[in-house]
């Protein structure tokens, strides 16, 4: 077992590179690719049940301890990102699948991934957490009702659809995690070890079905769509740190908050527009998945340097637990 959680520790700390690699194989050998793709649901939910394992009641009162900083972060999460999604498919005129792939990964909440890169950046990691935590319980709510707001222009939008979507995507494999933590508390411990490893070749399935699905529209709008995720990421990031500065909030806070408000839940606005749109609709997802897990780590670097007001708030063992999109 120990073997394996050592395994299961280089495989999350060397993610990015898995998710690069796999995305150009699938890019010049989509044909053995292509099957993954009536799996990526369900492998979206075992990643939203591992998420569940790793949540705690300790993670909810941190909302309660201070709730005005985590309102602040969920407001920037649902409005930041949702605003620049729309208004760079505007200004840039994007195909309407495009645009609703863009918004898509826009309106979805934070993942986990976010809660790492805080430890890294020795940001407050237990206010990462909390804002993760409750932009996802939100989702199945704000996430339809803001696509339908913003993506109607382009495709026809079913917010009800979406909502029960994201239920069974999110919710349920979160309840049942956290369920079974609550059940098997030491078994689980052990389970959690090699969470990043079950995480990371979701992950990479996942992006790799919808870059081999899509690999004749990849190759002739590709870089376009790589240009806005990243312009899409970086003031996103950018933007989270504003908000939280002028809000007079603290260096490990803004850390926190830039992170938070710049990386997506990606799985979820790749589950979502294979189930409702298509699968061009599913690439700015994937291509954020791969980008944000490379910016990440370079912003996580360069917060390292910003000087601390306050000492951090301590991290907690599943910060190292789970890798997501």
């Amino acid at each position: 077992m120990q073997t394996i959680a050592r395994l299961s520790r280089f495989i999350g700390k060397t993610f990015a590179i898995w998710v690069l690699l796999f995305s150009v194989l699938a890019f010049f050998i989509p044909n053995q690719f292509r099957w993954i793709g009536p799996y990526i649901v369900p492998l979206l939910g075992i990643i939203m049940f591992g998420m569940g394992l790793t949540l705690s009641k300790d993670d909810f009162r941190e909302v309660f301890k201070r709730p005005g900083d985590v309102a602040i972060g969920v407001a920037g999460q649902f409005i930041i990102m949702p605003s620049l999604a729309w208004l760079l498919s505007t200004l840039l005129q994007l195909p309407p699948e495009v645009a609703v792939g863009v918004i898509l990964v826009g309106c979805c909440p934070g993942g986990t991934a976010s809660n790492v890169m805080t430890f890294l950046a020795r940001g407050d990691v237990a206010l990462s957490v909390a804002i993760t935590s409750v932009t996802t319980l939100l989702a199945p709510v704000v996430t339809p009702a803001l696509i339908y707001l913003l993506a109607s222009q382009w495709l026809e939008v079913s917010a009800a659809a979406m909502f029960w979507s994201i239920v069974q995507i999110v919710i349920l494999p979160i309840a049942l995690g956290v369920l079974a933590q609550s059940l098997l508390r030491e078994k689980v411990k052990t389970c959690v070890e090699v969470l990043p490893l079950v995480s990371v070749v979701a992950i990479v399935a996942i992006v790799a079905a919808v870059v081999a699905g899509n690999q004749a529209k990849i190759a002739t709008s590709g870089l376009m769509i790589f240009a806005v995720v990243v312009l899409h990421n970086g003031l996103g990031l950018l933007l989270g740190y504003w908000l939280a500065k002028l809000t007079g909030l603290s260096v490990p806070k803004r850390k926190a908050m830039s992170i938070e408000v710049g990386m997506q839940n990606s799985g979820l606005g790749v589950a979502l527009a294979t189930a409702h749109f298509s699968p061009l609709a599913a690439v700015p997802s994937a291509i954020f998945s791969v980008w944000h897990n490379i910016s990440g780590p370079l912003v996580a670097t360069l917060f390292q340097r910003f000087k601390d007001e306050e000492p951090m708030v301590a991290s907690t063992p599943k910060v190292e637990a789970t890798q997501e999109l």
